[in-house]
């Protein structure tokens, strides 16, 4: 891709390069089957992470990088949980994950659905939303996907979501990129970078540990699930970082994507409803140099684990938050995924819009989740770097939404039919786990001149380490 290319998708995302990278990214759409121009809004957010990265090693050292991303290679990173699997299984469908992971009854629900009149609405099961979606619907767990179909097919699309709304579960109207826009909350968003930067409080300068690799001894507290979250710290992971991904015992895990986002971690439980154990985490708040959550608007607050909350505790933090529908407006609070920020936005229309029955359907790939966890991991990076410089705590907030209108921002005249991603094979490397057996995985997209991208560490199960950081 020229140059020009990804100059214009990174000001689309109100972003810039730096004064004078060295880059290149090699290929050219059309990559993935759809009108968007998800290879090049991919190959531009894996560029951002490793120019980031490059930034914290100059610091570091005074040297530069070259920085060099595979178009096609980044374009299969938006899935690439397709890739991640034991030796002795075939690539993986949603599906296929989904029934060896015990998570199929999900899909019976989430799903694009016809309404009243023609229109559509995204469902979607959540972690537990399942029972509260059929229960709207008048129906029970016994539900066919027929049943389900019926009964939404006898509501008004908009009484459903607002319906939606008022239980507090995910679900909502598939829209056009113009009923987005003039949307209260599509409003209230339409104007903020794809990833934005805040300095929150007064802290001094903190250097950068001592290591080998840009983001070497940096640690990185991870209390996110599936799957924009999970993303930002294993890329962080990917250039060197100690990552603790954090959940509780009750929780259950990712899923299907459990073994692809714990690649590069260490992985610990811990029951913030006990004292003892919440403490633990404090502790670990303040050895930490980057808190990543992705929960619900206000969840953690509730903690004592808000923003300026984490900033008292350890001054110089980078606190990361991920969520669907952006930080402000009225939709600010409310649980989203992936599928629901293509729907909400217009995405999930353009990409039915030219099919043979002008059905809504996702695009071909994660495109929200991986991409904006690549976003977050760059905010990351870049206010690791002014910390260094500048000193300060700092707050780096990204959502699925906000995403999801950039790459619509790129244009939506790619030639689909062209498309070719071709073997990703040779993307891939196998590593051993003990909780996963040998198993087969999608590499980093970033090639660094001097710090090739790799990950150190096998994925494992919840609980399966000390909540401790590692010595630096």
């Amino acid at each position: 891709m020229d140059h020009a290319d990804i100059e214009r998708a990174v000001t689309l995302a109100g972003l810039s390069l730096p004064a004078g990278a060295d880059f290149e990214v090699i290929g050219d759409e059309p990559i993935l089957a759809s009108p968007h121009y998800l290879g090049t809004g991919a190959a531009a957010a894996r560029l951002l992470t490793g120019l980031a990265a490059a930034e914290l090693w100059r610091l570091r050292t005074g040297r530069l990088q070259r920085v060099v991303v595979d178009a096609r290679h980044a374009a299969a990173s938006l899935r690439s949980y397709q890739y991640a699997r034991p030796v002795s299984e075939p690539e993986q469908t949603l599906e296929s994950l989904a029934a060896r992971t015990g998570t199929s009854a999900r899909l019976r629900i989430t799903r694009i659905v016809a309404a009243r009149g023609r229109r559509f609405v995204q469902l979607h099961g959540s972690f537990h939303d399942t029972p509260s979606v059929l229960d709207e619907l008048g129906l029970d767990e016994s539900a066919t996907t027929e049943e389900i179909d019926a009964a939404v097919a006898g509501r008004d699309a908009f009484e459903l979501e607002a319906a939606f709304v008022a239980r507090r579960i995910c679900g909502g109207v598939v829209r056009s990129k113009e009923e987005w826009a003039a949307h209260p909350q599509g409003r209230a968003i339409a104007g903020l970078p794809a990833v934005t930067v805040t300095k929150i409080a007064d802290a001094p300068p903190i250097a950068l540990p001592d290591g080998d690799r840009p983001t070497a001894g940096v640690r990185v507290l991870d209390l996110t699930r599936v799957l924009a979250g999970p993303t930002c710290a294993k890329t962080l992971a990917e250039h060197g970082a100690d990552v603790l991904h954090v959940s509780a015992p009750h929780l259950e895990g990712g899923g299907p994507f459990e073994m692809e986002t714990g690649i590069g971690k260490r992985q610990a439980a811990l029951d913030l409803d006990d004292p003892e154990q919440a403490a633990t985490l404090v502790g670990l708040i303040a050895g930490a140099d980057v808190f990543s959550q992705g929960y619900r608007l206000g969840s953690l607050d509730r903690r004592g684990l808000s923003p300026a909350q984490v900033a008292t505790v350890r001054p110089g933090i980078v606190y990361v938050s991920e969520n669907c529908y952006g930080h402000v407006g009225p939709w600010a609070h409310r649980p989203g995924w992936e599928q629901l920020g293509q729907a909400a936005t217009g995405m999930s229309y353009r990409e039915g819009r030219d099919g043979p029955d002008g059905v809504p359907r996702l695009a071909p790939a994660a495109v929200n989740d991986y991409s904006t966890g690549f976003l977050a991991a760059y905010g990351a990076m870049m206010a690791l770097a002014r910390r260094a410089t500048e000193g300060g705590s700092w707050h780096v907030q990204v959502s699925l939404c906000q995403t999801c209108m950039w790459y619509q921002r790129l244009g939506d005249g790619n030639d689909a039919a062209a498309a070719h991603l071709g073997d990703v094979e040779p993307f891939t490397a196998v590593m051993d786990t003990d909780d996963f057996g040998t198993i087969r995985y999608l590499t980093p997209a970033v090639h660094m001149s001097e710090t090739p991208t790799r990950w150190t560490l096998p994925p494992a199960r919840i609980g399966a380490h000390e909540p401790v950081w590692l010595a630096r």
